[in-house]
């Protein structure tokens, strides 16, 4: 059967280091961090004391106080990264059968973690008479998707993945291959995470996954530096439009990117840590390159999971020299983790908008914090300041807890 070639026409983001793609993909390009002291909940007992918050986001922007009231926040944020999507691919108001083709797959690693934080303490101090009504339907993962149809009325196949870190880019794919088998012309996809809250502070330090560079938190996140110690905790969603080509060009709107390769594994190995020698990853990223039938040295930029942690770095980089040999060595590769922190399940998802605007742009945005280089990790990670460079293809890595790993191949759009 011949695929149906698959375009991005919209794109959205909520993040600590800007809302909205154009706040966003600046902040990226000057490498200005968004990580600072934690202010929604008092961080001081804990390890770590820092984030990467949305602390200028204001539901009241996007809804009515009623409806604001009834969405967990990870929710309020997909909800806000879909409407400047559906804005910008012309997909607001549309007829009977638009919405019919237009499907919606946005996960969450999460899900309404506050609102169930909130609800358990009030159920412990005042009895269950009063919990909130709509606990359930704030607190579910797939509420995300369910509300984003329900607003814009898009009735075609509807669900949500979670799958930890890999969340986001499970979500593309499977919106990749819905349209591709025809299921649907569109696909609203991407992810949504709203986890700084008491009990995931608290988790993710007793594992000893976080920085804890409390003293200059805007530093904390260094990928691939000799010196890292851990991830940052951050908010936020990200959504792109995928759409059938032959739909994009009847309406008439602007093709931002194709999306050409997808592929998903599992590393088989831990529940926690990647296999030490990349095996899941390299397998993964070779598999995503034979979808997209593109050979290792015609990619240009490879966006990493970047972590800043200890396993996952060295991991991703061996997996990267084993799959593009002495290529490994020409291609551009960054993290943008180390400006917006890692989102959990939404970090794939704002990591593919990042990824689309480099290859817009021709530029690859810098892997902040990277002063030490460490010899286990020994690539060009286009240390600290933005270089210009042609992308005509590009690939962007997710790995998560459970062995979850997922990659996506975009390609510069040329008709």
């Amino acid at each position: 059967m011949t695929r149906r070639r698959v375009v991005v026409t919209g794109m959205g983001v909520v993040a600590p280091n800007g809302i909205g793609v154009p706040a966003f993909w600046s902040s990226l390009k000057e490498g200005r961090s968004g990580i600072k002291r934690i202010t929604r909940l008092d961080p001081s007992p804990y390890p770590t004391q820092f984030g990467g918050e949305v602390s200028d986001f204001d539901p009241l922007n996007y809804f009515e106080k009623t409806q604001a009231r009834k969405m967990d926040r990870f929710t309020q944020f997909a909800l806000a990264a879909c409407t400047e999507a559906v804005t910008q691919a012309n997909l607001t108001g549309v007829d009977t059968a638009t919405a019919e083709g237009t499907g919606v797959v946005v996960g969450s690693g999460m899900g309404g973690f506050s609102t169930v934080e909130e609800q358990h303490k009030r159920l412990l101090e005042m009895g269950p008479r009063r919990v909130n009504p709509f606990l359930i339907p704030m607190m579910i993962v797939n509420i995300a998707a369910g509300e984003i149809a329900i607003r814009f009325g898009f009735k075609g196949p509807n669900t949500s993945m979670v799958s930890a870190c890999t969340t986001g880019n499970h979500c593309i794919g499977f919106g990749l291959r819905t349209i591709q088998c025809g299921d649907a012309d569109r696909m609203i996809v991407g992810a949504s995470e709203a986890g700084i809250t008491h009990i995931s502070l608290a988790g993710f330090s007793i594992m000893r996954a976080l920085s804890t560079r409390n003293d200059n938190p805007a530093a904390a996140s260094r990928p691939f530096d000799k010196d890292r110690d851990g991830f940052v905790l951050s908010e936020g969603s990200g959504v792109l439009v995928l759409e059938d080509l032959d739909s994009a060009r009847r309406r008439g709107v602007e093709i931002l990117a194709e999306i050409v390769g997808y592929s998903a594994n599992s590393d088989a190995h831990h529940i926690t840590a990647p296999c030490p020698d990349g095996e899941g990853a390299r397998a993964v990223i070779r598999r995503a390159l034979r979808d997209a039938a593109v050979g290792p040295d015609q990619i240009d930029y490879i966006n990493a999971h970047g972590t800043s942690t200890q396993l996952n770095d060295k991991a991703e980089t061996q997996a990267i020299k084993a799959v593009f040999g002495d290529h490994a060595r020409r291609v551009k590769i960054s993290s943008t983790k180390s400006v917006h922190g890692h989102l959990l399940g939404a970090g794939a998802a704002v990591e593919a908008v990042a990824t689309v605007q480099a290859i817009r742009d021709g530029i690859v945005p810098p892997t902040i914090n990277y002063t030490t280089p460490d010899p286990g990790c020994d690539l060009d990670y286009t240390p600290n300041t933005a270089v210009a460079h042609t992308i005509t293809l590009a690939i962007s890595n997710a790995f998560g807890f459970g062995g979850h790993n997922a990659s996506v191949v975009f390609k510069q759009f040329s008709g």
